[in-house]
């Protein structure tokens, strides 16, 4: 690897990083109002519980998240393999395949030349 792709490899891996912390950021944003709705709806809470509900609500808002962050980036990966491989199978035939009408074109040049019998 040369300096200047290790280089774009290390700017990749801090775009993620930023990118990832950014995504968490919003998402615990989105979990906050969301439980705040969600507490303001019950109304014989006194302040400490709807603080406590608040949390709760806000934490397992973010936990099913990450949750489903993590499947999907499962079957992205499984996806790509998937992809990938039918990829390898496709440039496989299409090689035998150039091959084969190769060989076809150069036997039936073959029996054309003149001279050859």
């Amino acid at each position: 690897m040369t300096g200047g792709d290790a280089r774009a490899a290390d700017a990749r891996r801090l775009i993620g990083g930023i990118e990832g912390h950014l995504l968490v950021a919003a998402t615990r944003e989105e979990g906050r109002r969301a439980a705040a709705r969600f507490a303001t709806a019950l109304d014989g809470l006194a302040p400490h519980q709807r603080l406590e509900v608040e949390e709760r609500y806000a934490s397992e808002y973010l936990a099913l998240t990450r949750d489903s962050w993590r499947r999907t980036a499962e079957r992205a990966g499984r996806l790509r393999e998937e992809y990938e491989e039918r990829y390898r199978a496709l440039r496989r035939r299409l090689l035998a395949g150039c091959l084969l009408g190769w060989c076809v074109a150069l036997g039936c040049l073959g029996a054309l030349l003149p001279g050859r019998a």
